[in-house]
């Protein structure tokens, strides 16, 4: 027990520590970006980011870069935010501000509409914001068949039970939309192009075909990541191919 009772202490103070370190270096890198020292700033919050990803941080190093006129990595950094926060309006907007400054100009193949639709859906909230409205609708889908299992009166039997499975179904759809945040935070098969200029081959080695260029900034999706140098990417108008793993960075 007193084992246990030094390990919790000491995770509560390493806890405490790492918060005090991350609050008084946001400080700094705050006061960096109001005087316009990008580079210092952009400094700071990658410090903070290895001390721990958020959506915030993420986004005022994409504000650092984009200032810098970096939009590859500014890119990169709203991206990063947006798949921590999808439903940030604000990250959204700054992320189309910094692609409409890079060259290429890919136009995503068309899909049904109910794909669209669940994708939107699933953008609404991080999984985090779908796992908390998950429990608080199923609690009160619980408290729902209480008053249907002992309600007194027939209207609100009915109405009870009516709204429980109401409220079920929709703690299986914020379930399952939490899910999918949470597998496309986990798999990170997005990446962007960092080089000013990457020829995309068409088999993974320098011998093999030229199929077309990227430039930096362009965003592409990681098919097949087997190989060390090289990882199969594609592109959201369906075009295809390998380029050198050392090009991209991943979201």
């Amino acid at each position: 027990m007193k084992r246990i009772a030094l390990l919790l202490i000491f995770a509560l103070s390493h806890a405490l520590t790492s918060y005090s370190n991350v609050d008084s270096l946001k400080v700094v890198a705050d006061s960096a970006y109001a005087k316009e020292d990008f580079d210092s700033a952009a400094r700071t919050y990658q410090r903070i980011a290895k001390l721990g990803e958020s959506s915030d941080v993420c986004y005022n190093l994409g504000n650092c870069y984009y200032r810098k006129d970096d939009m590859a990595r500014a890119i990169l950094w709203y991206e990063r935010a947006l798949l921590l926060s999808p439903g940030d309006d604000d990250v959204r907007f700054n992320l189309d501000m910094a692609r409409s400054k890079t060259i290429d100009r890919v136009t995503p193949r068309h899909e049904f509409f109910f794909v669209s639709w669940c994708r939107s859906l699933t953008n609404l909230m991080s999984a985090d914001g779908w796992g908390h409205l998950s429990v608080l609708l199923f609690v009160l889908c619980l408290i729902s068949l209480a008053l249907y299992i002992y309600g007194q009166q027939m209207w609100l039997r009915k109405s009870a039970f009516t709204l429980a499975v109401l409220l079920l179904l929709a703690t299986l759809l914020s379930a399952a939309c939490g899910w999918a945040q949470a597998s496309r935070q986990a798999r990170r098969s997005g990446a962007i192009v960092m080089s000013p200029a990457a020829v995309v081959k068409s088999t993974p080695a320098h011998s093999g075909s030229d199929l077309f260029v990227l430039h930096e900034g362009t965003r592409v999706e990681i098919r097949d990541n087997s190989l060390s140098d090289w990882v199969e990417v594609t592109l959201a108008d369906g075009k295809q191919g390998w380029m050198e793993r050392k090009q991209i960075e991943v979201i």
